[in-house]
């Protein structure tokens, strides 16, 4: 499985586009999704997925016209559904533009297939009450959003955020995956679990 990333919306969010022969899941779209439909067109691909790891508005804003586009079905979870009528969700918050609003489907965490490769969905709440990660053992990648980022954690003083939930969450899901896994954050480079797990302060129990 291959991983394209894209710089995109106002905040410049990592918007991932995963594909492998000719199927392809796309997660977060912050921005204006030209550049993945035009990736899209020139390598023939079907898309299987938007998957969206919460619902802040600046992972949101391209998701619309990509699902117009692509006729592919949106997932998030319903856990942070509310957010679609809060500022922090649909935007205007912190001067950000607003969300063309769009249709999804609740996605549960467990054992899931995207893009035709088997995968699975994690519950890692902290950073939103509904964060989600995917993780791909086979390909030996995790998407983690907002969650964990290289040296850092997400934010937690959004209205939803808990630092302990979050700080939790990394710990039991994202630190028991093997130590080469690579992790794939909502902004800011990739880095590795077992990275993370030797020089993140906040989890220096791991050094």
């Amino acid at each position: 499985m291959k991983v394209e990333t894209f710089a995109l919306g106002p905040l410049l969010t990592n918007s991932y586009l995963v594909h492998h022969g000719t199927l392809a899941a796309v997660f977060d779209v912050g921005g204006d999704p030209a550049p993945m439909v035009e990736f899209l067109r020139r390598n023939d691909l079907a898309v299987t997925h938007i998957f969206l790891t919460h619902l802040h508005c600046d992972h949101l804003y391209g998701v619309a016209e990509l699902a117009r586009v692509t006729g592919a079905p949106v997932f998030a979870s319903g856990a942070d559904r509310y957010l679609m009528d809060e500022e922090l969700g649909r935007g205007g918050f912190m001067g950000l533009p607003l969300v063309k609003m769009f249709e999804f489907a609740d996605a549960l965490p467990g054992e899931s297939v995207m893009a035709g490769r088997p995968c699975r969905i994690l519950a890692t709440p902290g950073h939103s009450p509904g964060g989600l990660s995917v993780f791909f053992p086979q390909d030996g990648v995790v998407f983690v959003g907002d969650l964990l980022f290289s040296r850092s954690v997400g934010r937690t003083d959004f209205p939803g955020g808990d630092h302990e939930t979050l700080v939790s969450a990394v710990r039991e899901k994202i630190f028991i995956l093997p130590d080469d896994t690579v992790v794939y954050p909502g902004h800011g480079p990739a880095t590795t679990v077992g990275a993370e797990k030797r020089h993140n302060p906040f989890f220096s129990e791991f050094a």
